[in-house]
């Protein structure tokens, strides 16, 4: 089996805004430069948070382009180019899979329960068996994509993490991961942080049919 195909931080970011975009808002899936540079680098559903230039962002999507990961667009109804992924078909992955890799690219090593709240905008699992079946399938492929990082001191849970910038160098998982020690939030806390992440995520969907549907209506007098 050929190697999994690597990607560098800036691609990570491209590749994860697009395939989020495609599920969250897909009536405004292909996305214009302008849109994806806007995707990359919000501020919800991000860690960190960037602040990427259309220079930086199209030197991405060049290279992903390369790797046959993206592709560009041009529709009959616009002259500006738009960008699309074929991401589950580079990496193989089910509609299960594809939300948790994209998180996992876009907030960096969560625990299960934490992908479940944070995949909330892209997905509902109908339960955390179902997350976790889903990442150890992922994780016992013969190339893996995710890995179960080891439990550091003072975390009550293991993390996973995605492999696709390669393999994970131990000695960076203190940085990589916010512990739960010292000035961390405590449980009823951060139970409280998920519900409102998943209650916001919520609104936002409702936000974006409301502007699909008031698109709608504004074309039918144009």
């Amino acid at each position: 089996m050929e190697a999994i195909t690597i990607l560098n931080e800036f691609e990570l970011r491209v590749i994860g805004s697009l395939v989020e975009k495609q599920i969250s808002t897909p009536d405004y899936y292909p996305m214009t430069l302008n849109a994806l540079v806007n995707a990359c680098n919000q501020k919800n559903h991000r860690d960190p948070v960037v602040s990427y230039d259309e220079g930086i962002v199209g030197k991405a999507l060049e290279s992903l382009r390369e790797k046959k990961l993206a592709y560009v667009f041009h529709g009959s109804e616009s002259r500006v180019p738009k960008y699309g992924h074929v991401f589950p078909k580079g990496y193989d992955l089910n509609e299960l899979e594809v939300p948790l890799v994209c998180v996992l690219i876009l907030r960096g090593p969560q625990t299960s329960g934490e992908l479940r709240a944070r995949t909330a905008h892209l997905h509902t699992y109908e339960s955390l068996s179902v997350v976790e079946e889903a990442l150890q399938s992922l994780a016992s492929r013969e190339k893996p994509l995710v890995v179960k990082l080891p439990r550091l001191s003072g975390s009550r849970e293991s993390r996973f993490a995605h492999l696709l910038s390669g393999d994970i160098n131990l000695d960076d998982l203190p940085a990589m991961i916010k512990t739960e020690t010292g000035h961390s939030r405590s449980s009823a806390d951060n139970e409280r942080l998920k519900q409102l992440e998943t209650e916001v995520a919520s609104m936002r969907l409702e936000l974006d049919s409301l502007k699909a549907q008031l698109e709608s209506f504004r074309k039918q007098f144009e």
